[in-house]
């Protein structure tokens, strides 16, 4: 089957770059061009303007993970139990979504910058269930979003159908104020096109090892080709332990997620929308500006990728999500499936290190990879930069991704909390 990414497939397609030959001399090297590591070599230019910066993806850049996800730019997260106003997880979260407010910001910001277009749509989106049990302490989550600066609005019933345009969804919190809405492909294509010319990229070569040199500088080496750098960013987020760091806490995820053909304005009416569930394997799903319903209603850690059988099958998973929420579609509705990867941690919070002597590096987005991402490459820019802010030592203290146990303990824990997430939010897939 056809595994094209609906995002990307809907944007121009960008001249490729050339892969890295020979050895290669830079000044700062990034690993990763999705949507940290293009940020962080944005940033490196403007400190550096003088400076050989390197960017260097393992496929074409633009087109991985950060032109995979939902496009959600998260500012206010849905407030877990703990976390609500009066709390004693409270203190954690009101830091998490200053941070998380910052980096909705510098989307904006970047979107202004370079003049991007890429559907940004600043009118917030909702977490919605079709339980309502499964939307509980109502009033205390308004109280802490609104304590927060978020705007926030309980809807039920035909108030919420209204605005969905679908009868699936009983409650749901409309949450503003920061949160908003994208084009992913769009918007990682808009940072790639506006790199400085100081900022050299290659593409389709994939750094397997880094090591140390005689003369202090950092060696990351491919198969048939170097670059030897004097600073290194590692922004690979699921992919990082191919270049060999293992210990950041953080594991990958494959999600997978289908995008239908535009419904006409008889079949739905309402202006475009994002939800997202309250349970950790609730569906995500989206109506778009142009009407498509983007459905992701999945999400495995796996020890290897999904074969197109394998896909296949979580394409009809796929179909029963919006046949629940839209009775008349069929699978020749559905135009695109595809997968994407995102890199999870035990507590939530990332992986944001400074590895060892001017060697950085950063995993763990958990979900939230397009504002975070963006933000964090500038930060980590700037901190390899020597410079220092109160906003990137918050980002540093609660970088604490938690402890994993190992392999095999760890693989069999996984699959069965997804198993038993799986079975909670049955209701919501």
């Amino acid at each position: 089957m056809d595994t094209t990414c609906g995002w990307i497939a809907q944007t121009d397609a960008l001249p490729a770059r050339a892969p890295l030959t020979g050895t290669q001399q830079a000044d700062w090297l990034v690993i990763g061009a999705g949507i940290t590591g293009l940020c962080a070599a944005h940033t490196l230019a403007a400190l550096h303007p003088q400076a050989r910066v390197v960017i260097i993806d393992r496929q074409c850049a633009a087109q991985g993970a950060s032109a995979r996800n939902s496009g959600f730019v998260v500012a206010h997260e849905h407030p877990a139990d703990n976390e609500l106003l009066g709390r004693p997880g409270f203190c954690g979260f009101e830091v998490d979504t200053a941070i998380s407010r910052a980096a909705s910001d510098e989307v904006r910001q970047r979107i202004t910058r370079h003049g991007i277009d890429c559907d940004f749509r600043d009118n917030g989106y909702f977490f919605a269930v079709h339980d309502a049990d499964k939307l509980n302490h109502v009033d205390a989550k308004l109280a802490t979003l609104r304590a927060l600066g978020a705007s926030a609005e309980l809807l039920q019933g035909d108030a919420l159908h209204s605005k969905l345009g679908t009868a699936h969804y009983q409650a749901g919190i409309w949450c503003g104020g920061g949160n908003a809405l994208l084009q992913p492909a769009k918007y990682v294509k808009g940072l790639l096109e506006a790199l400085p010319a100081t900022v050299t990229l290659f593409e389709n070569t994939d750094i397997t090892g880094l090591e140390r040199m005689a003369n202090g500088a950092i060696r990351a080496t491919s198969a048939s080709a170097a670059v030897e750098a004097q600073h290194v960013l590692v922004c690979l987020n699921a992919f990082i332990p191919r270049v060999g760091l293992d210990n950041s806490a953080t594991f990958p995820m494959e999600l997978s997620a289908s995008l239908t053909r535009p419904l006409t304005a008889k079949e739905c009416a309402a202006e475009p929308w994002g939800v997202l569930s309250t349970r950790p394997l609730g569906a995500t799903v989206r109506l778009t500006p142009d009407r498509r319903v983007m459905i992701r209603n999945t999400a495995e850690y796996r020890m290897r990728d999904l074969s197109n059988g394998e896909l296949q099958q979580r394409r009809h998973h796929h179909l029963r999500g919006l046949q629940r929420r839209f009775p008349w579609l069929t699978e020749q509705d559905i135009h695109y499936t595809w997968t994407g990867h995102l890199s999870a941690s035990r507590s939530g919070q990332p992986y944001f290190a400074k590895v060892e002597d001017n060697l950085y590096a950063i995993a763990g987005c958990n979900g939230s990879g397009v504002a975070r991402g963006t933000l964090w490459g500038r930060l980590m820019a700037e901190w390899a930069s020597g410079h220092s802010s109160p906003l990137l030592q918050s980002v540093i203290q609660r970088a604490q991704p938690g402890w994993l146990p190992p392999r095999p303990l760890f693989d069999l824990g996984a699959l069965l909390r997804m198993r038993v997430e799986a079975v909670r939010a049955r209701s919501e897939i």
